[in-house]
């Protein structure tokens, strides 16, 4: 199994397949094209829907490329899964939510954000729709090669701006929403780095931290998961199967809490039987979060291809029917053939295009083991859950990703702190203590930041063992100074974050006078 393993990671990041990656995107994109041409045969407009078809089916792949990462990333980079199974995981479940609970309505005009009614030419709301769809497919993409991490449903609101602005001046735009989308870039990324960063500091403290874990962990772990339990059980009622299944908050809350309570029965026994086995240490506790990340990764996934598929046709069953019935609409019925194009564009975007982005979201941007990963997929589940309670747009992405970064700034906070602390003590012995000084400091350079607190009691109640020079508080001072987030990321990132609705909308704009001067 770990042979197969290995074997179809280096498959998936091989920089020799890529020529293979383009050409089997490329026949999926052919076979698009040839099936919705057999399907609309003797249609008026048959090769524009077949047009649209095939971007709707690019747009697909790149939002399996790009978006995905943030539900399967940190299980990758905490060793939960490897990259191959996560591919495979998130493939299969990203195209059960698409078909078991897409839904059979979309709205054709993502969060209200232009007015189409202002549109007198069908033609236009085509064209429109049309530009919207390529241009947010061409800016994931090149987000996708930039290995940065960005909203699919910005790319998408950006692209309707454009083209609907281009379309039908600065009056279309529902400024209001606008307003809020914007905001969101803020509340999305802060919301899940809070909720990350509380939730890990909050394990620390009542396990981590303590001389003898296991205990702690036998009483405290089975109560996280369950409340991971809940958000997930409220989560996918409330977001993965709303198209199937209208809920209520607080009828999606007793479904999450029945889902807790079983949940929290069988981890305590799990728990406790692990426990009986496993190290007394930070690694032992980790090992308790294995299968809890491997659930995330997998309803996250499903969530996520019951929502976001719609990004990807929703503009295209808007084309579909706007061809069909000769009209502008607001929602659209979903043709089996749409659904397929949106799910299967998905699976395979994620599976050959994918593994750059999760490896960005779950080893580079700092460094996850599974707890901490654990915190970064409750949160997730939290924050959409009180942000849709509250009315407030959020990014599933940059929760995800606000949630990578709030658990690595812990981390520097945290090592900072305790380094100081540790001054603090030892700068109050003589220089004769000196000599004594360097067990400790070997000791320190290798800790982990879990450990520190650990040495800094010691350190307390030794205080006359742990003198320190000034050219050893320099080399002290470098080690916890150690960037433990990667600063580079975090400006590229934000970057695109920034700029994702105008590079699209600017985009859309363009190929809405294109594609109107290609068909008048």
């Amino acid at each position: 199994m770990a042979q197969a393993n290995g074997f179809l990671d280096s498959l998936l990041t091989s920089p020799t397949t890529e020529r293979y990656r383009i050409g089997i995107s490329l026949f999926f994109l052919l076979g698009v094209w040839l099936v919705v041409g057999q399907l609309s045969s003797g249609l008026p407009n048959s090769m524009l829907l077949m047009a649209a078809a095939v971007i709707g089916g690019y747009m697909a792949i790149n939002i399996g490329a790009n978006d995905v990462a943030n539900n399967v990333g940190p299980a990758v980079g905490s060793g939960a899964l490897s990259l191959g199974a996560a591919v495979v995981l998130a493939a299969v479940f990203e195209a059960s939510g698409a078909l078991i609970a897409g839904g059979d309505v979309v709205s054709t005009i993502k969060g209200g954000i232009i007015s189409p009614e202002r549109l007198a030419d069908p033609n236009s709301f085509v064209w429109l729709m049309t530009a919207a769809l390529l241009a947010g497919a061409l800016w994931l993409n090149l987000a996708t090669w930039m290995g940065a991490p960005v909203s699919t449903t910005h790319s998408i609101v950006g692209g309707v701006l454009g083209a609907g602005i281009a379309a039908g001046g600065w009056g279309i735009a529902n400024w209001a929403v606008m307003g809020k989308i914007v905001a969101s870039w803020v509340i999305s990324p802060a919301l899940g780095g809070l909720l990350a960063a509380l939730f890990l500091f909050l394990i620390k403290k009542a396990v981590l931290y303590r001389r003898d874990v296991i205990p702690a962990a036998r009483s405290f772990v089975p109560w996280m998961v369950a409340i991971m339990a809940w958000a997930f059980g409220t989560y996918l009622m409330i977001k993965g199967v709303k198209k199937v299944i209208k809920v209520d908050f607080l009828d999606a809350s007793l479904v999450g809490l029945a889902v807790a309570a079983v949940t929290f029965a069988i981890m305590r026994t799990l728990v406790a039987r692990k426990a009986a086995t496993m190290a007394n240490s930070a690694a032992g506790v980790n090992t308790l979060f294995t299968w809890p990340l491997i659930f995330a990764a997998a309803l996250l996934s499903f969530a996520h291809g019951a929502n976001d598929v719609a990004n990807a046709i929703g503009p295209l069953a808007a084309i579909n029917d706007a061809l069909s019935n000769g009209g502008v609409v607001t929602s659209a019925s979903i043709p089996l053939w749409v659904m397929i194009v949106g799910a299967l564009g998905l699976s395979f975007g994620l599976m050959l295009f994918g593994p750059r982005l999760i490896k960005t979201v779950g080893s580079e941007i700092t460094e996850l083991d599974k707890t901490r990963a654990f915190c970064i997929a409750l949160a997730a589940a939290l924050t959409v859950i009180i942000a849709s309670q509250l009315g407030l747009p959020v990014s599933s992405t940059h929760i995800a990703i606000g949630g990578v970064f709030g658990v690595g700034f812990l981390r520097e906070y945290l090592k900072s702190n305790y380094a100081s602390q540790l001054h603090s003590i030892i700068e109050r012995h003589g220089p004769e203590q000196r000599a004594r000084l360097q067990p400790f400091l070997d000791n320190f350079r290798e800790a982990s930041v879990e450990e520190m607190e650990q040495l800094l009691k010691e350190a307390k109640q030794n205080k006359k063992d742990v003198p320190l020079s000034k050219a050893e508080r320099k080399r002290l001072k470098k080690i916890y100074r150690e960037e433990l987030v990667k600063r580079s990321h975090l400006t590229k990132i934000v970057a695109a974050w920034v700029i994702t609705v105008p590079a699209s909308a600017s985009m859309a704009a363009i190929l809405f006078f294109t594609v109107r001067g290609l068909m008048v």
